[in-house]
């Protein structure tokens, strides 16, 4: 932790360069001398779990913020959580942004800031607008009013349109370590030494991941029952049941995050439309609603593919650690705990079949993603894992 990582950049872990960048640019933004280092459209891009949506959001705040970003101020708080006139945060659970949210957002920047210097606009999913979204969104870029921001989040920038990406300024956030993803929990949110450093390991360097092990005993066990999971794939029977449990899982998981969400959404769609008790509709109340219903499916399954990308991130890192015991790389373990089974499996297979392995996980998250039923890409999968396929 550097002496500049404080305020509103505090929790921007093992990111020097980045939060020098943007304090240059907050004072740019106030200073004729340093104009130069503040633009209007930026691109924050990382690896999972790296903090680029947290980074967006402590800029937003300190743009906002008289003091560069304190932290403690009104300004920051309501910055920080979305709460600011001045500040829109976009996070979405949908597959896609598509053209109608954006042009909403268009409109909002075209607006004059109410309290604040500027109109920023955070969207944490970038990589999800559409094409026609980002026809949308291109125009506002181009030709932005005086006072607008743009801050846009995606893995890579290559996940972006290229018009859109062409008219940005770039951050690159890096992966953090595991001692700084562990010293944050510590400092941030109580977890004792041990339990911090064990969640910071086999997070990866994915900052979010750490925390749900360390705060989440169930997290932590389901962790530990995917691990066990290669051992147990000694037949076609095997495999399948254990595809469909994962899959199972993975549509309870999505189910027990929406089902509240959902009920609410439509409650308060049904007040917006002026369903009576008496169960009368208005005109156009159908279509409506079965466009909530089409929008809070696509939700639905979005987090059942998360939780399956959960299940393939555990297995990647068990068949990296069976492959670096296999070649001798030295390399440490991630899942020192499962050293036993780990080094049972790399006796009895060859760094050729362990790659071929990972080959496998690495097609699954790619036949997860183009849309391929969750179950049957599952059990390919585990047939390939347990060598029935």
């Amino acid at each position: 932790m550097t002496a500049a990582a404080t305020g509103v950049w505090a929790d921007l872990i093992g990111q020097e360069t980045v939060v020098a960048t943007l304090q240059r640019a907050v004072r740019g933004a106030g200073s004729a001398a340093n104009r130069h280092a503040m633009t209007h459209a930026w691109l924050f891009t990382g690896p999972p779990g790296s903090g680029r949506s947290n980074a967006a959001r402590a800029f937003a705040a300190a743009l906002q913020c008289p003091a560069g970003g304190c932290g403690e101020c009104n300004t920051c708080i309501t910055a920080l959580s979305g709460a600011h006139p001045d500040v829109t945060l976009v996070r979405t659970e949908q597959l896609s942004i598509g053209v109608d949210e954006v042009r909403d957002l268009v409109r909002r920047a075209a607006m004059s800031p109410t309290l604040a210097r500027f109109q920023v606009l955070v969207v944490e999913d970038a990589d999800r607008i559409t094409e026609r979204g980002a026809d949308a969104l291109l125009k506002s870029i181009e030709e932005p009013a005086p006072r607008t921001v743009w801050l846009l989040c995606a893995p890579t920038a290559d996940d972006v349109v290229a018009t859109i990406r062409s008219r940005c300024r770039r951050v690159e956030l890096s992966t953090p370590s595991t001692s700084a993803i562990a010293e944050l929990l510590q400092r941030r949110d109580g977890v004792d030494r041990e339990l911090a450093q064990f969640a910071a390991r086999v997070a990866q360097g994915h900052i979010g991941r750490a925390r749900a092990l360390a705060r989440n005993e169930d997290a932590r066990a389901r962790r530990l029952e995917i691990l066990r999971l290669p051992a147990r794939l000694t037949s076609l029977g095997s495999c399948l049941d254990a595809a469909a449990k994962l899959v199972e899982a993975a549509i309870a998981e999505a189910a027990q995050i929406t089902a509240e969400l959902d009920a609410r959404e439509k409650a308060e769609l049904s007040e917006a439309l002026g369903f009576t008790a008496k169960g009368a509709r208005p005109r156009n109340a159908q279509s409506a609603l079965r466009d909530l219903e089409d929008q809070q499916k696509a939700r639905a399954k979005r987090l059942q593919r998360d939780a399956l990308d959960r299940v393939l991130t555990e297995l990647t890192s068990f068949y990296r650690d069976v492959l670096a015991v296999q070649t001798g790389s030295g390399a440490p373990l991630i899942n020192v705990e499962m050293q036993e089974a780990i080094s049972a499996l790399a006796d009895d297979t060859t760094p050729e079949t362990t790659v071929n392995r990972l080959d496998a996980i690495l097609g699954c998250r790619t036949a997860l993603e183009t849309n391929v039923a969750p179950l049957l890409a599952m059990e390919s999968l585990l047939l390939s894992l347990g060598g029935v396929a």
